[in-house]
């Protein structure tokens, strides 16, 4: 089974943070290196600092002891007195400073014992000589001791001085790489989490967003009536769910309403039949003893006596109009000549009945399916009723004609408008009939300017054999 959509966000999140967080920690490491790598600089720089002070104690000692040898002064051995103590104090602070490098440390400690061999068993004896007997201790064989003595203190702090700024060298070489890391790791990082990020936007997008989107869309479209409406059922997980029960929900709904239409187009049928059947039952049954009663009446009255002769009259005439009310009821059951002329003559004949005058334009090429001329009439017929009743319309005006498999019925009126379709029953039962069959019912009606009635009745699916 396919993992679900919380596992997998949650699989993803924990791809992200861990590519985040390995950047991170590359980059911290690489902060340490580099802070590491500056103590590092900083140490190297004090090494210096305290190597350059000392070298520069024993040239104040050698400058304040040549100085009083070629002045004989004793203010030039102020620099010499002050060079010999300050020497073992720096000399410590050099030590302790490189006591972590065994390599300069060595180095250091010889640079000591050799600077205080030149004090001790060269410069403090020369001056001390020098005090005695100023120009023997002139000789250039002291000279050049002193010399020598100098000079190999001095190739000592050379040695120091090269190794440690090696090492500075090779310190700055590590700061450089630890920054040129970080700067990788964050681009890298950056760079992966831009990638994961979109990656993870588009697959949210494609798994979560755009069916969702599909899903109000469609959902949309069901609310709208459009009950054919299906969601492609390719979703992940918990999508995939809601795309299925959508679509089952949407089957049953369209299965409902077809079943409901179903039923009402059978009622309407037997309605329509149960009026047929009426009609005929009175034309054929009940009109038609009345018309025998009539003419027997007639017959009787015309070798009745004087004196029966007027009230046999009269109770013919009775009889005469009870047939005529009989024939008018029969005719709004249903109308026979709907039945074998069609719904031309038989909107002609209810236009001229109408009390408001009628315009009437008919385009038939044939004539519709027997469901939908009735409801076309019947729609009509009621239209034309409220239009009497309500309207107080001065004219009405009646189109039908058959285009694209449907039939269209335009009843409009010139009175005071306001009509609702949920306000009464004849406009509550016209929408259903029209609907029963799939129609669409539309009206129109401000306020003073009249009702328009909409109405299109499809009758290709209703084609069937005479």
């Amino acid at each position: 089974m396919r993992a679900g959509l919380t596992r997998r966000m949650l699989v993803a999140s924990g791809l992200l943070a861990l590519v985040v967080s390995a950047a991170f920690a590359v980059l911290l490491l690489s902060i340490a290196d580099l802070r590491a790598s500056e103590r590092s600089a900083f140490h190297s720089e004090e090494v210096l600092v305290a190597a350059n002070r000392l070298e520069r104690l024993i040239v104040d000692v050698e400058a304040g002891e040549r100085g009083y040898l070629i002045t004989g002064q004793n203010s030039s051995l102020d620099l010499w007195r002050s060079g010999q103590a300050a020497f073992p104090q720096q000399a410590q602070t050099l030590e302790q400073l490189v006591t972590d490098n065994p390599g300069q440390l060595a180095l250091a400690q010889q640079i000591q014992r050799d600077a205080t061999s030149y004090l001790r068993d060269y410069s403090i004896p020369l001056v001390d000589a020098a005090r005695r007997d100023l120009v023997a201790a002139r000789t250039p064989a002291a000279v050049d001791e002193g010399v020598r003595r100098i000079d190999a203190i001095r190739v000592g702090f050379d040695q120091f001085m090269a190794a440690e700024q090696n090492l500075a060298a090779a310190r700055q070489t590590r700061s450089d790489t630890a920054a040129h890391r970080a700067i990788v790791a964050a681009a890298a990082g950056l760079g992966g989490s831009v990638v994961l990020v979109v990656l993870f936007a588009g697959y949210l997008s494609r798994a979560i967003v755009r069916p969702v989107r599909q899903a109000a869309g469609m959902a949309g479209r069901l609310a709208g009536g459009d009950l054919g409406a299906r969601l492609p059922e390719h979703g992940a997980a918990e999508i995939g769910v809601l795309e299925r029960s959508f679509n089952t929900m949407a089957g049953s709904l369209q299965a409902s309403r077809a079943e409901l239409a179903a039923s009402r187009a059978r009622i309407v049928a037997a309605g329509d039949q149960a009026r047929r059947r009426i009609e005929r039952d009175l034309h054929d049954g009940i009109q038609q003893r009345l018309v025998s009663l009539s003419l027997e009446l007639r017959a009787v009255e015309a070798t009745a006596p004087p004196e029966v002769r007027e009230r046999l009259s009269e109770i013919a005439g009775e009889m005469a109009e009870a047939t005529d009310d009989l024939r008018e009821l029969s005719r709004g059951i249903h109308p026979a000549i709907l039945s074998e002329g069609g719904l031309r003559p038989a909107l002609r004949a209810l236009a001229r009945r109408s009390v408001v005058p009628v315009e009437l334009d008919v385009d038939l090429p044939a004539r519709p399916p027997e469901q939908i001329e009735v409801a076309a009439y019947y729609v009509i017929s009621e239209a034309l009723t409220n239009t009497v009743k309500h309207a107080h319309a001065s004219v009405a005006r009646i189109d039908v004609r058959a285009e694209d498999g449907a039939l269209h019925l335009s009843v409009h009126d010139d009175g005071v408008g306001g009509a609702a379709p949920g306000h009464g029953s004849g406009l509550v039962g016209l929408t259903d009939r029209v609907q029963a069959l799939g129609g669409t019912v539309a009206i129109t009606s401000p306020d003073g300017e009249g009702t328009t009635l909409l109405v299109e009745l499809p009758t290709a699916r209703h084609d069937q054999p005479s």
